[in-house]
Parts: structure tokens; sequence; C-alpha cells
């Protein structure tokens, strides 16, 4: 099984948002660059069977600009991508989808960098907004896996501009 992980895009920051966090939406600016995000996604050809999102406004957001763009993939929202994703929850969302082949976890800070390090064998890695890893998972009973890739940002506006 493949997953990718895809952080949220640019929400409104935290310090200056009056509303609840739960309700923190993308900005203009992070609306425009998950509209090419998406479309380089698109050309990857990921062959997603579903997008697993959190029910945080800014992550379900992000997850419908890929999920319209890739019209035919279904969008689930799962509590577990909130707060407190770990190790034991990514597993959980695994055997969730036993059927799919490909699926794409749309989720936040600090949680997802730290699952994912762990999924690959105790590794740093930092997931900027809105960057997206792959990783190849041999057993879905066990969360570890090989690092597919791991795309800046930057990276995925650029194709998606092309």
């Amino acid at each position: 099984m493949r997953c990718y992980f895809l952080r949220h895009g640019i929400a409104a920051e935290p310090a200056s948002w009056t509303g609840s966090d739960f309700d923190r939406p993308l900005t203009r600016e992070g609306r425009e660059r998950m509209e090419h995000e998406a479309k380089a996604i698109e050309d990857l050809s990921l062959d997603l069977d579903c997008i697993v999102a959190s029910p945080l406004l800014r992550a379900k957001q992000t997850a419908e600009f890929v999920a319209t763009r890739l019209r035919s993939v279904k969008l689930i929202e799962d509590q577990r991508l909130a707060n407190g994703f770990n190790l034991e929850r990514l597993g959980e969302i695994l055997r969730s989808h036993a059927d799919a082949e490909s699926i794409m976890l749309v989720g936040h800070e600090p949680t997802m960098s730290a699952t994912i390090g762990r999924a690959i064998g105790k590794a740093s890695v930092e997931l900027k907004k809105a960057a997206l890893a792959g990783i190849e998972f041999g057993d879905r009973s066990s969360p570890s896996g090989t690092l597919l890739c791991l795309i800046p940002p930057k990276v995925l506006v650029a194709l998606g501009k092309r």
C-alpha cells in the first residue's frame, strides 16, 4: 500500500484568528497555491483510491482541492488525523482502508512529520505547509515503510503552473 501525506495549505495564523482553531481556514494565498498543487498531484498520477482528511477546516479545504481535481476519488473525514495523530492511529487508518492500494492523508503539524519519521525508522522529517510525502507500506498490520518521496510545496506549485 502506498500512503501519501499532505500537510494542509497556508492557513490563517492562530495569533490573528479570532474564531475556533477548528474553523481556521486557508488564506487566499493558501487557496491559490493549492489550486496549482492539486494540478501537480493530478499530473503525478498517484492512482489514489481515497483521500482521508482531518475534520479541521484548513485540512478539509486542502483535501477538497485535490479531490475536486481528481474527480473520481472519494473524500473521507477522519478525526484520527486531527489532534493526536500518531503511529498507532496511522496503523488504524491503514487497516480501515484495507482494500485501498493508494491513499492520501491530509493533516497537521507537528504530528504528521513525527509520524512519518517514525514510520520510516526514527528519521527526522519536516513537512512544510502543503508539502507531500509518500511511503510504501508492505504490511498494513505494522505501519513501517519506505519513503518514496518528499516534495516541498514550492516544487508542487511550480509543477502545477506548467
